[in-house]
């Protein structure tokens, strides 16, 4: 990961930033990206950034996890065609998805986005959920099924990726806080970890298992999507 740019502070040599100091964990890139993607996987639901091309400003939705590839990095998105985040995406397919549960783990993948209308990689992931988020047109043809062209693949290939998972419990977590309020030092809480764009691009990802189509409760099959008729709408 490249280093700031930014400084507000001369700290004499000592780390400026004592927590990543105190928490980053060096892993080996097999751990890391198993336990980036168990934890994807627990998520189930990212927040999915993309640019808007005529203002420049970021636009984030709630979007459900369909599948993985790439052994398990390389995220899958249900997306109506007609949605503005294909506008953004068609402008600049730079990408952001992050995932966040209850405790305060969070991930954060950075990557390409594609958006796929092949069918045969439609109906790969499709699910039955479609239909009744994307609706029936009745003209035959939009129908929310497997054939209808509104419903298309976002893939996100990952470029770079970091997350901060639990190394203790919430009670030690809580005994280290309160240390670090009374000491000063940094609380010992997270394992934090960074995959570099050289380390997702030489592994040999031996993880295929982890690959996997999603089954998603109904409402949640493609989050942040727009249902319309005509012009596109703006919905995310």
């Amino acid at each position: 990961m490249s280093g700031s740019n930014f400084s507000n502070a001369e700290t004499g040599g000592k780390p400026a930033d004592p927590y990543k100091a105190k928490n980053i964990d060096e892993a080996s890139l097999k751990e890391k990206v198993e336990d980036l993607v168990s934890f994807v996987e627990a998520c189930k639901f990212g927040m999915m950034t993309t640019r808007q091309g005529e203002s420049g400003l970021l636009v984030s939705r709630c979007m459900a996890l369909a599948g993985k590839e790439g052994g398990g990095v390389d995220l899958l998105f249900h997306t109506n065609t007609e949605s503005g985040k294909t506008d953004d995406l068609t402008s600049d397919p730079n990408i952001n998805i992050a995932f966040l549960n209850g405790s305060g783990e969070w991930a954060s993948l950075s990557g390409k986005s594609e958006v796929i209308t092949d069918r045969s990689m439609v109906k790969k992931y499709y699910s039955v959920a479609l239909k009744a988020w994307i609706g029936d047109l009745g003209d035959g043809t939009h129908d929310g099924g497997p054939d209808d062209p509104r419903i298309a693949v976002i893939k996100v290939t990952a470029v770079t990726a970091t997350y901060a998972i639990s190394r203790r419990g919430a009670i030690g977590r809580g005994v280290e806080m309160a240390k670090g309020v009374v000491t000063g030092e940094a609380p010992s809480v997270n394992k934090l970890r960074e995959i570099s764009t050289e380390e997702l691009e030489t592994c040999e990802y031996p993880f295929s298992v982890l690959d996997a189509t999603l089954t998603l409760p109904l409402p949640y099959a493609m989050e942040g999507e727009s249902i319309h008729t005509g012009a596109k709408e703006r919905r995310d």
